[in-house]
């Protein structure tokens, strides 16, 4: 059997098809349609356009669920950031399995975090957009995903 190959590809570089596929799975995420036939039309498809991508096409923090993501933070060296990222993910139910902190240097410390994602109380995309919102928090990115 051949193993699937996934790309990252910015969306604007995307085929407007694959982003109206996109389109058409959140409509039915959000409840906005209830068919796949319902879905297509809101998204200007065809059915069986919508039905050959459904499954292939999907945005990457999706893809991120249940799996082990390794996170990169650099934060400013100062008392209780890292304490602070350690207990926002504590409460978003992420299953920490490795945190890795450098020394700090000219005032910022790299730190990697490895988090089983699959019981997580909210998406990883949120879990980064709150902790770019921590005090002392300069730069939050995704390393790898398995």
């Amino acid at each position: 059997m051949i193993q699937p190959k996934y790309y990252l590809v910015e969306r604007t570089l995307l085929p407007e098809i694959f982003q109206r596929v996109i389109e058409a799975n959140e409509a039915i995420a959000s409840g906005r349609a209830s068919t796949a036939s319902e879905a297509a039309k809101l998204a200007g498809l065809s059915r069986s356009a919508y039905y050959k991508y459904k499954d292939g096409v999907r945005p990457f923090f999706e893809a991120t669920t249940d799996r082990i993501v390794t996170f990169h933070y650099m934060l400013h060296d100062q008392p209780g950031v890292l304490s602070s990222i350690l207990g926002l993910m504590a409460r978003s139910g992420a299953n920490l399995l490795t945190v890795n902190q450098s020394i700090p240097m000219r005032g910022q410390a790299s730190v990697t975090i490895a988090a089983r994602t699959g019981e997580m109380l909210y998406s990883v995309e949120e879990l980064m957009h709150r902790a770019e919102e921590i005090d002392g928090v300069s730069k939050v990115e995704i390393l790898a995903s398995e």
